[in-house]
């Protein structure tokens, strides 16, 4: 597995990827509803691409297949973190926070997790620190606030 920083040219596969893995992995948690308005099927890709640029960007390559991604500000706010729904429990969030985390100085690190991720943060240090409802689209989607 390779971990490399973002390049333009990658926004319209991790925009793909986020939304098939947020449609299939979350599908346990969410409705479909809150599925569609938390990734819909057709992104803002300038709004995306701004949002990679922005804040540190970093992609998981396996066999010159893209297989996750996450960013983090330089406040420590970890704003996404995907893993391709063919790629679970295969270390690759680990190691794409590892690099995130250790990317910035800060004195904390904060996720707003997913139902589906809260335990995967809590493993590695994370601690609730409020439950709360985000509005997406005029729906309301439960998530955690979490810092380590």
């Amino acid at each position: 597995m390779i971990i490399r920083k973002y390049n333009q040219e990658d926004c319209k596969q991790l925009a793909a990827l986020f939304y098939d893995t947020v449609h299939t992995v979350n599908a346990k948690d969410y409705t479909k509803e809150q599925l569609d308005a938390w990734a819909p099927q057709n992104p803002d890709l300038t709004h995306l691409n701004k949002s990679f640029l922005k804040n540190y960007t970093v992609v998981a390559v396996i066999d010159n297949t893209i297989t996750g991604f996450g960013n983090i500000s330089q406040s420590g706010y970890i704003d996404m973190l995907y893993i391709h729904k063919d790629y679970q429990r295969q270390h690759i969030a680990a190691e794409i926070c590892n690099t995130l985390e250790t990317s910035i100085n800060s004195p904390y690190y904060e996720v707003h997790a997913s139902i589906s991720a809260k335990a995967f943060f809590e493993k590695r240090g994370y601690r609730v620190v409020k439950e709360q409802n985000v509005e997406r689209g005029g729906i309301l989607l439960k998530n955690f606030v979490m810092r380590k």
